[in-house]
């Protein structure tokens, strides 16, 4: 069980590209009576708007999007090199029909009601700011369509840390 503590952010040493692009991290949103959680490899920490912020993309397939849509707050979890195999279950099955997060073998938890993964090692509880859809004309570069061909378009999330 997480006992959260207040970190400064001046002392945050982690490297995000790394972070998020190899260790990948668990999105998480939703409430008691619906909950799910996706794993993620594109986003960003940094700062926008005077605040500190992630910013994190969730395709319009993806059922943790409706869940997001419909919440204020949700959670970003990293996790140890242990749970690879979590994460990538976690990727890879729907949460539609399945708790996928206890079919992984991980413990929802919740934080002044916003859930996470209690077996996140850095765990960053976040208010949604801002939210936009990506649009192929919106694209300055055109090697960018490539990620795109099946027409599953990303929504951009900006949320306060």
């Amino acid at each position: 069980m997480h006992q959260f503590q207040p970190y400064p952010i001046d002392l945050l040493e982690i490297n995000p590209f790394t972070k998020i692009s190899n260790e990948w991290m668990l999105i998480a949103a939703g409430n008691q009576e619906k909950v799910n959680a996706m794993t993620a490899s594109w986003g960003g920490l940094g700062v926008l708007w005077g605040k500190n912020v992630a910013f994190i993309f969730i395709r319009d397939s993806r059922y943790t999007k409706e869940i997001i849509d419909a919440q204020e707050f949700f959670s970003i979890s990293f996790m140890g090199k242990e749970y690879r195999e979590a994460l990538n279950y976690c990727g890879s099955h729907s949460g539609r029909d399945t708790d996928k997060v206890v079919n992984a073998g991980l413990t929802w938890n919740y934080k002044l009601s916003i859930p996470f993964i209690d077996e996140g090692s850095f765990i960053l509880l976040c208010h949604k700011l801002s939210a936009t859809k990506l649009t192929k004309d919106s694209f300055q570069s055109p090697e960018i369509a490539k990620w795109y061909t099946d027409g599953d378009m990303h929504t951009m999330y900006i949320a306060e840390i």
